[in-house]
């Protein structure tokens, strides 16, 4: 009895041990898994710390920004996308037909002078007026009038030029004239530099003659062609411009083809050579040097200056000469617009406008440390597919009644009015409103 006692009381002692050891080597089990990945965590975190990657990203997302490190993450990424999609280069594209025709005619506006009014000149041919220009990755939208008097009240846009500048602001005129006509308050006695002031917007345009940028002096050679009659000094600016730009909200500079003119050059009051001056024993200099150190000057004095205005400058104005060595053999005949690759463009015109974007990089640069708000008005190329856009002989009124077959000297410079450099100012106005030609154009709708 007594061995059955003990047989019977040491059977659940051997069931509790068999059910600790189990127990045990459970929680042994699990203890050996959460040490190794323990260590496993460790590993992998030392690893990735000591890479470049990590370092960079286990800062703060506002260090990460500051650094310009922060990964993308998708909703960045569709930001980033939709912000492509906004931006574009107007100057890029090509010109599609337009229906629905200019936004004015000889007959609404008023202000087109005879030379670039081939409207009122019977030009027999209208197609040019029926084309727009459409940019590659994005529209270009109708400019509305009112909307940009009202953006521009009580502010002054001054254009820094010639010709080519004037045809560029009565364009602007004859746009804006929709909502209010510009009031003639102000011009010299060639009509070359003109004042137009909106009274109930308060906006003032200034047109400045200022072909070279620079001073220059204009000799009377009593009719003696062998005298070269301009004279141009690299080192002092046109003070027409200069005297009067602390009034300026806006400016537009461009330069023109007085550049290819015969001048004698002179820095430091001292002749150093001239251009296009066979019968003098000078130094030729080329039309691209001169023009680069008039606009080096030039962007200096504005990119340096205290007084700080939205300066853009305009690119160069392409011509569309054809054939013939003398003026009234050379003509622009063409009725259509170039398609892309049809014309590369006049090597010398080409020039011109690389210094232009050269040297604008190099100022705007300047102009940005110190405040100066500076852009670029590239109107070349769109214009170089437009040889149709040109008064040609109808400069003057019904220039073929006397004789169809009479040659006449064509203007292949200006641009008719209307006629494509409306669209220049279509680029301009939007610049000036939004900031810059790769900015949303949402401002004008």
């Amino acid at each position: 009895m007594a061995d059955e006692a003990v047989a019977g009381d040491f059977e659940p002692l051997r069931a509790n041990d068999r059910r600790s050891s189990i127990g045990l080597i459970f929680f042994k089990f699990f203890s050996v898994l959460f040490l190794a990945g323990a260590l496993c965590y460790l590993f992998i975190s030392n690893f990735n710390s000591s890479t470049p990657d990590a370092k960079k990203f286990s800062l703060s997302f506002e260090k990460q920004d500051a650094l310009n490190i922060r990964p993308l993450i998708k909703e960045s990424t569709v930001k980033e996308k939709q912000l492509k999609k906004e931006v574009c280069d107007l100057s890029v594209g090509e010109w599609i037909p337009n229906h629905a025709g200019p936004a004015y005619t000889n007959e609404t506006c008023n202000q087109i002078p005879r030379y670039l009014n081939c409207l009122k000149n019977e030009r027999p041919d209208t197609g040019y007026l029926h084309w727009r220009w459409k940019p590659s990755a994005c529209d270009l939208p109708y400019i509305d009038p009112l909307k940009f008097l009202n953006a521009m009240r009580n502010k002054s846009i001054a254009f820094l030029g010639a010709s080519i500048c004037h045809n560029l602001v009565v364009s602007l005129t004859c746009l804006l004239s929709k909502v209010e006509k510009a009031r003639d308050i102000f011009h010299d006695s060639t009509f070359s530099t003109r004042t137009w002031h909106y009274s109930s917007h308060n906006l003032t345009l200034y047109v400045i003659w200022a072909p070279f940028l620079i001073h220059y002096e204009t000799i009377d050679n009593h009719g003696d062609k062998s005298q070269i009659d301009t004279h141009l000094h690299l080192d002092i600016l046109d003070s027409k411009w200069t005297s009067e730009y602390n009034k300026f909200d806006y400016v537009v500079i461009s330069g023109g083809p007085d550049f290819y003119r015969s001048s004698i050059i002179y820095e430091n009051n001292q002749v150093i050579g001239c251009h296009y001056c066979p019968h003098l024993k000078l130094r030729n200099l080329a039309t691209d040097k001169i023009y680069r150190r008039a606009l080096q000057l030039s962007l200096k004095f504005i990119a340096t200056s205290e007084h700080k205005p939205f300066v853009i400058l305009r690119t160069w104005s392409p011509s569309h000469y054809e054939d013939g060595e003398f003026p009234n053999e050379r003509v622009c005949s063409r009725t259509m617009p170039f398609r892309e690759g049809e014309i590369s463009g006049a090597p010398s015109d080409l020039k011109m406008r690389d210094v232009e974007v050269v040297e604008f990089e190099k100022a705007a640069t300047i102009g940005a440390r110190n405040g100066v708000r500076m852009e670029l008005l590239d109107t070349y190329h769109l214009s170089l597919l437009r040889p149709d856009g040109h008064p040609g002989p109808y400069g003057t009124c019904h220039p073929f009644d006397s004789d169809k077959k009479k040659k006449l000297q064509n203007d292949c410079l200006h641009w008719c009015l209307p006629g494509p450099i409306d669209t220049w100012n279509e680029l301009l106005l939007k610049m000036l409103i939004s900031g810059d030609t790769g900015g949303s154009v949402s401002a004008l709708l």
